[in-house]
């Protein structure tokens, strides 16, 4: 099942995405899917950023082959940052370059969007706390990032996270191909399955330390052939399974 937020004469709302046609939810889907009975064409409505995350949490180096490109060390458990809300934009949306930095990457990611407030979720259990499955887009001022030890200035800009286009319901997490281009040209290449931190794992270590809530995000992280973007250029991140989030530099 795709779940989207979109706009229809300056209302939001949550809805299932079916063909060409939107079915609008009565509320957010965490609680349980509930029609209202309004149907809207995709065309005639403006799509968000499908999910609200009151925080994203973010995943550093779970990629082996992208730990060695960068050639600092694989860390032995999840290297783990946050993004704040404000960071998020949706598919199509414009994602600013800041006057401030001279080297922008993409990276693309899975994003884990959770389904109930939870704390210290056993072993084998995330799927009871995982809504859905979505694209993301962990931009990253690298200039920023590497210029002091901590990460959050240098991937903590406006318009630094693009999620979307929709929430897969339906997705197997474990095995599941990624694949980054800019300007139509493959820039990542990879699978889910070559994380070195599960899905599972990451959610567990995450909530061994903090409470997650509906509609946050988990960033799993990126593999390898990260590089620079410039502004102009438009930026695809797709997931098999789920789609395409696309977002052009400006």
């Amino acid at each position: 099942m795709k779940i989207i937020r979109a706009e229809y004469s300056n209302e939001a709302f949550y809805a299932i995405l079916d063909g060409n046609k939107a079915k609008r939810l009565s509320h957010a889907p965490y609680d349980g899917i509930v029609l209202d009975g309004r149907e809207y064409s995709v065309e005639d409505i403006k799509l968000l950023p499908p999910a609200e995350p009151s925080k994203v949490v973010a995943v550093g180096k779970n990629y082996r082959a992208h730990a060695d490109e960068m050639g600092e060390g694989q860390p032995e458990e999840p290297l783990l940052f946050l993004k704040p809300s404000t960071s998020i934009v949706g598919n199509n949306d414009d994602v600013v370059y800041p006057a401030i930095s001279h080297r922008l990457d993409y990276e693309g990611e899975l994003g884990v969007v959770i389904g109930k407030k939870c704390h210290a979720v056993q072993p084998g259990h995330s799927s009871e706390v995982i809504f859905g499955f979505t694209c993301l887009n962990d931009i990253t001022a690298r200039d920023i990032q590497k210029a002091v030890s901590q990460w959050t200035r240098g991937k903590g800009f406006d318009t630094f996270c693009p999620i979307g286009p929709h929430i897969e319901t339906e997705l197997d997490a474990y095995n599941a191909p990624i694949e980054t281009r800019v300007n139509g040209e493959v820039r990542q290449h990879s699978n889910t399955n070559c994380m070195t931190h599960d899905v599972d794992k990451l959610v567990c270590y995450i909530t061994e330390c903090m409470t997650l809530l509906p509609g946050d995000i988990i960033a799993t992280g990126t593999p390898e052939g990260i590089g620079s973007m410039q502004r102009g250029d438009v930026v695809e991140v797709e997931i098999g399974g789920i789609g395409v989030l696309r977002n052009r530099i400006v």
